[in-house]
């Protein structure tokens, strides 16, 4: 039975950790769900020697905070040297692209978020597998959950678009990459697009009317959220296909949400997704 060990059991973890069960994988992992504590060193490194791979999803310390830069690789690092690595990086590491395509060999380190950047660099270094992923959605996780809690927002901003992927493609994407090379992969869906062709489909769905049409400030948002605009691209996932033999298998925003609004009943739990990506992924 091969092995995964899993730093940071969070929502899209959790999804890989399930798909690799059921191809008969045995999965060890760290977080709140987990089944080791991370600071449980000694434990940690004695399921890291009999791990077969190890997943990490875990996102960069905050500078500000002088934590570390990346927490995992700053105490295990040297026991992950020679282990086949992956590693759920963002798409934030390619930084404003004014609305333009970008892939996997475009600039990084030039977004906000230069402590994401600086971990996805370190861990190709390592030679892991390193998957730069958009928007994330998928049950519990989505649009539909946002308007029907009444905190979805359609911001006046033209030509603004973006990438997203369904949770469900990037355990797939994932799984692939077990048997491809190292390097770093986007996983996205095919159609980048204006954040409210998302939130008006998701109210068409829901057969509610779509929130009024607002500027940022009108808005009202936090910094966190108004960071979310800052940065305008569209994600290729051209590699990922030719490489890693990976499909979407929700190839569009209005695939990905029939799909999820067909599992849910009438009156749905309200549960606002994250935006930002400073989360367990």
């Amino acid at each position: 039975m091969p092995r995964m060990f899993i730093f940071g059991l969070g929502y899209t973890a959790k999804v890989i950790a399930s798909h690799l069960e059921s191809l008969g994988w045995e999965v060890v992992s760290t977080g709140s769900d987990g089944t080791l504590s991370f600071d449980d060193e000694g434990s940690v490194r004695l399921a890291l020697t009999d791990a077969d791979h190890v997943l990490c999803s875990v996102p960069p310390g905050k500078e500000s905070r002088g934590e570390p830069l990346d927490p995992v690789l700053d105490r295990y690092g040297e026991a992950l040297k020679g282990k086949a690595l992956s590693y759920l990086s963002s798409t934030g590491v390619y930084g404003d692209a004014g609305g333009a395509w970008v892939d996997e060999s475009s600039p990084v380190g030039t977004g906000r978020r230069t402590a994401r950047s600086e971990a996805d660099a370190a861990w190709l270094a390592l030679g892991a597998r390193v998957y730069r992923l958009p928007g994330i959605y998928g049950p519990g996780r989505s649009m539909l959950e946002r308007v029907h809690a009444g905190k979805a927002h359609r911001i006046d901003l033209p030509g603004q678009v973006f990438s997203r992927v369904h949770v469900e493609d990037i355990a797939a994407g994932v799984i692939a990459g077990l048997r491809g090379p190292a390097g770093a992969y986007n996983l996205s869906d095919n159609l980048p697009c204006p954040q409210n062709h998302v939130v008006e489909e998701a109210c068409r769905l829901l057969g509610m009317a779509p929130p009024p049409l607002q500027t940022l400030d009108e808005a009202g948002l936090s910094p966190m959220a108004r960071g979310f605009y800052a940065e305008n691209r569209r994600v290729a996932n051209g590699k990922a296909k030719r490489v890693l033999q990976w499909q979407p298998r929700y190839p569009d925003y209005a695939a990905g949400l029939r799909a999820l609004r067909a599992t849910m009943s009438p009156i749905i739990e309200s549960r606002a997704p994250e935006i930002a990506t400073g989360v367990q992924r």
